[in-house]
């Protein structure tokens, strides 16, 4: 089941904003806590390599659902009459870096928000979410006009120095029309982050990966190698599916293009080209074990923490 974004009259559709980041901290609840596991975990209940039971004891919480049962204290449950589960160092410290894509292709969007705002949206969601497991949380921003790294770190700060860096970024005072092209190669922003991250860290790449290929297939592996992979599709209903058959005037404020989508061959063969690449994420997916997230422009971000949503 898909989820609709809520209507408010305060979330831009084309731009983010500090407060309104902020602010989806508090619609979290704590079932979806341990959503950030299942992000990085595959398909059929596969379990994490660099999950489990850490070897230094860390501290004793209140059991909260998709927790370990094997990791609950019986001691502490008998004493306060409430299910606790112990924590170990390497589960409430894990470094958990969210690769941000904000190239000029995911500024767009036919339905509800631009890519690079549902995705800006669902990274601060995961960041304040490491936060309440105990995570230390980091940042990668690309784009054509920079690249910026924010180190793992403990703490809210952490996540408050990424939400504003995210809102900072130039990307945002862009003109409104440039060409769509990005200038900076998928592959060569995985080399750079291979560069920086270190092993045993959860990486959340949220893209709309439409520069897919062999080379970008292989750069994931070799990170998937030494760290646990996530991978957040965003993407916009037109990608998918041409609109009704029709002739439409699209514009990029100095260019105007007409297109024609009556034609059936056409039309299928623009779908079958979607679902090649869809295909193309999914069986990496399932081969390197990591999990993949779909969300669309117009669906709730918070849809993909939920247990059974966002599955491709």
């Amino acid at each position: 089941m898909r989820v609709s974004i809520p209507v408010t009259q305060s979330a831009s559709p084309v731009a983010i904003g500090l407060a309104e980041l902020i602010a989806l901290g508090d619609r979290l609840q704590p079932k979806s806590w341990q959503a950030g596991r299942q992000l990085a975990a595959a398909q059929g209940g596969y379990r994490s390599r660099f999950r489990g039971r850490g070897m230094e004891f860390a501290e004793v919480r209140a059991y909260l659902p998709g927790d370990d049962v094997r990791s609950i204290d019986w001691r502490v449950t008998a004493r306060r009459g409430k299910v606790h589960t112990k924590l170990f160092q390497e589960e409430r410290e894990r470094p958990v870096l969210l690769a941000l894509d904000y190239r000029r292709p995911m500024f767009f969007a036919t339905r509800g928000r631009f890519k690079a705002v549902q995705a800006s949206h669902l990274a601060a969601l995961l960041a304040w979410q490491a936060l309440a497991r105990g995570d230390r949380i980091g940042g990668f921003l690309f784009s054509e006009e920079r690249h910026l790294e924010l180190r793992p770190q403990p703490g809210k700060q952490a996540v408050l120095q990424l939400l504003r860096q995210m809102v900072a970024d130039p990307v945002w005072q862009r003109p409104a029309h440039r060409p769509f092209a990005p200038r900076q190669r998928l592959v060569v922003t995985l080399q750079r982050l291979q560069r920086v991250v270190r092993p045993g860290s959860l990486i959340l790449l949220l893209s709309d990966f439409n520069q897919w290929d062999e080379r970008v297939e292989q750069q994931l592996a070799q990170l998937n190698r030494h760290c646990e992979l996530g991978l957040v599709q965003c993407y916009d209903s037109l990608e998918a599916e041409l609109p009704p058959a029709g002739s439409y005037r699209l514009s990029d404020g100095e260019r105007d293009l007409n297109i024609v989508t009556g034609d059936p061959t056409a039309r299928q063969e623009y779908q079958q080209n979607f679902a090649r690449r869809l295909a193309a994420l999914e069986n990496f997916c399932r081969s390197q074990r990591a999990r993949l997230i779909r969300l669309a422009t117009h669906e709730d971000p918070l849809a993909c923490l939920t247990p059974g949503q966002g599955r491709a």
